[in-house]
């Protein structure tokens, strides 16, 4: 089946959809606005918080609320009491950054990245969380970082330089160390800029594809098995949800196209979700709280 349109909401920069088991409600930002959204897909509610700087993710955290990347650090967000708490700084000597795109591994371990926001110098880079003390570099010198996920056994993390193309493959350690950086995928230029991946229990990655209008699945080993097209161009990430993981929600952003282009994508900015076959892995909430 085609995408369908849940909520057409316009957002600019919409981002890192992540399904929360506990509420059974999907979560995601729209980064350019200062927004954090949640949806419900049994009742189709929506809710809309503002952030106090642009949210590049916001999952949630073991304790309850989520934890979210804001420019400079990661905060707390409780829903109830709508309000944002600082956890801990972050890259205060990198001046123009923002933290962007962000999963939780199996033992909660918060995986994410950092990038320029002019989109220009190389000052991204890539870090591990465990919900305590300071959370660890073991990547460095990316513009746009994206896309952790990490496959189902845990050993291997992916992770995306979105400008280069490129999805690599890390070998992952016990004590969450990094070893044998490769190349695992390259995105042909036509085709657009790999943004956000996420996981399924087949261990097969799906690739939201900046001005590609659509979505990738490959095999681990990089093979492309499947695309699902979109109305729209930029697809930033998926997420899977509902009670058997097998609804595939997608953001898409409006952020870059001209008024021209707007014409032609009324449904640019909009969530969007389709099926599949294949569940994705269970969500497991960042070990914080």
């Amino acid at each position: 089946m085609p995408p369908e349109c849940l909520w057409p909401l316009n957002a600019e920069l919409g981002e890192g959809p992540v399904w929360c088991a506990r509420e059974r409600v999907l979560w995601f930002t729209d980064i350019k606005k200062r927004r954090l959204h949640r949806f419900n897909p049994l009742t189709r509610e929506t809710g809309c918080f503002v952030a106090p700087d642009q949210p590049g993710f916001a999952l949630p955290a073991r304790g309850g609320g989520l934890v979210v990347g804001l420019p400079g650090g990661l905060h707390h967000f409780d829903p109830q009491q709508v309000r944002f708490r600082p956890i801990l700084e972050l890259e205060t000597n990198r001046l123009g950054n923002r933290l962007n795109d962000a999963c939780a591994d199996a033992q909660g371990r918060l995986w994410f990245g950092s990038m320029d926001d002019t989109e220009m110098r190389p000052s991204g880079a890539l870090y591990c969380w465990t919900g305590a003390g300071q959370p660890r570099r073991l990547d460095d010198g990316m513009v746009i970082t994206n896309g952790p996920a990490l496959s189902p056994d845990g050993r291997t993390l992916y992770h995306t330089d979105t400008l280069e193309r490129a999805i690599y493959a890390f070998d992952v350690e016990a004590d969450g160390q990094l070893l044998r950086k490769r190349p695992l995928i390259r995105i042909e230029p036509a085709a657009g800029f790999p943004d956000g991946t996420a996981m399924d229990a087949e261990g097969c990655l799906w690739v939201g594809l900046w001005g590609g209008w659509g979505v990738r699945r490959y095999s681990p080993d990089g093979t492309l098995l499947h695309f699902v097209q979109f109305p729209c161009a930029n697809v930033t990430k998926v997420a899977f949800g509902g009670n058997d993981l097998r609804t595939v929600y997608a953001t898409t952003a409006r952020n870059g196209l001209s008024d021209a282009q707007l014409l032609d994508q009324p449904q640019a900015g909009a969530l969007f979700a389709f099926n599949t076959d294949t569940p994705g892995l269970v969500p497991v909430p960042v070990a914080y709280g």
